[in-house]
């Protein structure tokens, strides 16, 4: 469980169906950003499990300074017409707000509040 933490252009992420960023919105941005990389899916080590997610649309921060490929890498993940990170940190928000001013949308938490 965690917390999670949206980009969208709804007044709140639940809605984000009717002010929607489009998968192809969010792969523009990707390309013309160098410090992103679209990858689908995440890899994480849990002793000796490896756990995998995949999802259209996932990428990840390669910049961050706290990236351990073993451990800790910054995604982001695109679902339901927004992009969303879990748990992110006062860095990662900073990207977050760098990336919704791109795309002229808005960073917000789970509870609703602005970040």
């Amino acid at each position: 469980m965690g917390y999670d933490v949206h980009i969208t252009r709804a007044s709140h992420w639940t809605d984000s169906e009717a002010s929607p960023i489009s998968l192809a919105e969010w792969d523009a941005y990707i390309q013309h950003d160098p410090e992103m990389r679209r990858d689908d899916i995440a890899t994480a080590y849990v002793g000796e499990d490896i756990l995998t997610c995949e999802s259209d649309g996932l990428a990840v921060w390669l910049t961050y300074s706290k990236n351990d490929p073993k451990v800790n890498l910054a995604w982001f993940d695109f679902r339901h017409d927004r992009i969303v990170v879990k748990n992110p940190d006062e860095e990662i928000l900073g990207k977050m707000k760098r990336i919704a001013a791109a795309l002229d949308a808005r960073v917000i938490g789970d509870e609703g509040e602005e970040c």
